[in-house]
């Protein structure tokens, strides 16, 4: 019997007003594993009055306290990280491997906000001015809500809640309803962990439970992360009903090969970052830039013979290299693209299109499959190199030196993660400093930051001023207070006409 998936509001799982619901397919079979419910405004409500009613006595717990709370719930991570991410790998597809260190990542997060008293000790200057002293203080927004994308159902809503717990806001969760389990899963290990009811609440939903949260006067502050024309719709309205937003858009990550790059390395590298989680990454490398004469020749023909072979299987497996697309529409999505990549001119080197479902593994025919796909000879003015195909799909630019790489990617209109591969010293530094991209790696191919350093691309991948979890996360879901203090037995008497100064 397929399971029903319903909300988490004020500690309980429960329909709410809840009449419409989508049905959630496992990508390997494409088989119905269950339903889940699609939220109304009054669901929206429901769940924001619990966190409402439970900010109060949450922001004015110690800071120790909060994070007591948060270090049993990462004990709890700890010990259940696998069936999280048999959950993932369950709904969403990507490799059980994979689905680990998705969990893995966001376990990290967790980490850090578990240092919340070190997070939230604040400057303090004595004797600004005569007798005066000023110190600043980071408190808590109120109701803070996060709408989270299909593919990293734990990883991105952990960029999010565990610092806006650990900073003293309660927390409104929407996750996408093509995955939604893992939400329900982490509820229920925040409850057992000692977070008190209302703190921490999951509404399903689609669009009306998106846009109730966006016009509720009680959400303070909006995260969300997928598309770019969705990012910039929900930073422009949120900011419009007067709230504080942090929109993560759309990306087309390159990866630029220089001459004197490792080969092997180069090969490696586009194979797991175009390829890992069937490219449904925000930080997936899509474009490849050849710079120089001869070098895609000393690449290609290593990289066709390793996608060629790639595993690509159920999930499950721990042989998989590679599972399935997320959905069905979003596999029609991506073989569209590689149709018009064929008809922009571009030379289709290896075709997914053509791979063979029984390869996948047994009961997987009807599953939604799609091998790797190299486009070569890709010009900047063609389509599936200016927009994001998001499934695995590279595709290879050749271009004469490093400043023409350098004008490639920064003419671009996304700019959230790059990599360059190189042995010089000097290329390195010039490409870090140069390239107007918000996340770079020389050397690394995924260059996802750590915890504490914080995530967040430029241009349109990101809209907003601020970047996901670190220091730039603890400053979104806070805002600075500053006092400036003195006593009678050192005020003199009688007003004061001009504007104080330090004296």
């Amino acid at each position: 019997m397929s399971q029903s998936i319903a909300h988490y509001i004020q500690g309980q799982v429960v329909s709410g007003s809840s009449t419409r619901s989508q049905e959630i397919h496992n990508p390997a079979t494409g088989q119905v594993t269950g339903r889940v419910l699609l939220g109304t405004a009054q669901d929206v409500d429901a769940a924001v009055q619990a966190a409402k009613a439970a900010f109060p006595a949450w922001s004015d717990t110690a800071p120790i306290r909060r994070a007591r709370i948060l270090n049993a719930f990462l004990q709890l991570m700890y010990q259940h990280r696998d069936e999280l991410a048999r959950l993932i790998t369950a709904e969403h597809g990507k490799v059980f491997t994979d689905a680990q260190g998705e969990v893995m990542r966001g376990i990290e997060i967790l980490e850090f906000a578990c240092g919340a008293p070190q997070l939230l000790k604040s400057d303090f200057t004595e004797q600004v001015a005569t007798n005066i002293d000023n110190w600043t203080l980071r408190q808590p927004l109120g109701v803070v809500a996060g709408i989270t994308p299909f593919n990293f159902p734990v990883m991105v809503p952990m960029w999010m809640f565990p610092v806006a717990l650990a900073t003293g806001n309660t927390f409104v969760l929407k996750p996408s309803p093509t995955d939604p389990s893992t939400s329900l899963y982490i509820a229920d290990l925040l409850q057992q962990a000692g977070l008190p009811d209302g703190v921490f609440n999951v509404v399903q939903g689609d669009k009306e439970s998106v846009d109730a949260l966006i016009e509720h006067p009680d959400v303070q502050a909006l995260s969300f992360v997928g598309s770019t024309p969705v990012a910039q719709s929900i930073y422009e309205r949120g900011a419009a009903h007067g709230k504080r937003v942090q929109a993560l858009g759309g990306a087309k990550n390159h990866l630029v090969v220089m001459p004197d790059a490792d080969m092997d390395q180069v090969v490696d590298a586009l194979m797991g970052a175009a390829f890992g989680s069937a490219g449904e990454r925000c930080m997936a490398i899509s474009v490849a830039v050849f710079v120089g004469e001869g070098t895609a020749e000393r690449v290609l023909p290593k990289l066709l013979a390793k996608a060629q072979a790639l595993k690509v299987q159920d999930g499950r497996e721990l042989s998989a290299e590679m599972g399935p697309i997320v959905t069905q529409a979003a596999l029609e999505r991506i073989r569209s693209y590689i149709a018009l990549g064929q008809e922009e001119g571009a030379t289709l080197l290896l075709d997914g299109r053509g791979f063979d479902a029984t390869q996948a593994g047994k009961g997987c025919e009807q599953g939604y499959w799609l091998g790797a796909t190299i486009f070569d000879h890709v010009t900047t003015d063609m389509r599936i190199y200016k927009e994001e195909i998001f499934g695995p799909v590279l595709a290879c630019v050749r271009v004469a030196d490093l400043g023409a790489a350098m004008r490639v990617i920064n003419e671009h209109e996304f700019g959230n993660g790059v990599s360059c591969y190189t042995r010089d010293g000097h290329t390195a530094r010039e490409f870090g400093r140069r390239i107007q991209v918000g996340m770079v790696g020389i050397n690394v191919p995924i260059p996802v930051p750590m915890a504490w350093h914080g995530f967040g691309g430029w241009k349109k991948s990101l809209f907003g001023d601020m970047h996901a979890y670190g220091e730039e996360g603890v400053r979104f879901y806070t805002r600075q207070k500053s006092i400036m203090q003195r006593w009678p037995e050192t005020t003199e008497h009688g007003p004061e006409f001009v504007i104080p100064s330090s004296q």
